[in-house]
């Protein structure tokens, strides 16, 4: 798939092939991926992909954390609304279960939630349902060119 291919080139660029991985099972969701990966569901680096005036824009947040509207509207000016259905694979090149901050159509922006500092390592998916990169924050936000911004929330314990 080409979108798997632009995933691999953008690590390629950055010295970080090795760290993509591929499984025989669905990482779709952040429990699936957490399951196949062998970590807790908070170091899954889901992509969250949102709908805003200047255009698309994909949000990297850890697995248990949830935008926070309040901090959404003070970020980006305006409402978070969610991409829909058969807009995910068109306005960021990604299936759904596979969003990943590398290899997106241009003009995507991307952030990177503060919640993913906390980890020495996280898990972004890699433009299928089935893979992952792991990376660590810096690493991540190299490889992006994310910028770091702060709209989430996480449940309390």
């Amino acid at each position: 798939m080409e979108n798997i291919q632009r995933v691999k080139d953008q690590l390629k660029k950055y010295n970080l092939s090795e760290r993509y991985l591929e499984m025989p099972s669905s990482t779709a969701t952040v429990p699936l991926a957490a399951q196949a990966i062998g970590c807790e569901e908070d170091r899954i680096a889901k992509t969250l992909s949102f709908k805003t005036k200047q255009g698309a824009i994909v949000i990297v947040a850890s697995g248990q954390s949830r935008v926070d509207n309040k901090k959404f509207k003070e970020v980006f000016k305006e409402k978070a609304v969610f991409l829909k259905g058969k807009e995910v694979p068109q306005l960021t090149g990604h299936p759904i279960g596979g969003v990943s901050p590398f290899g997106l159509k241009d003009g995507v922006r991307i952030y990177l939630d503060l919640s993913l500092k906390k980890y020495d390592y996280v898990y972004p998916a890699a433009g299928a349902p089935n893979n992952a990169v792991k990376l660590s924050p810096a690493e991540l936000e190299t490889a992006s060119g994310g910028t770091w911004t702060d709209v989430c929330k996480q449940p309390q314990p």
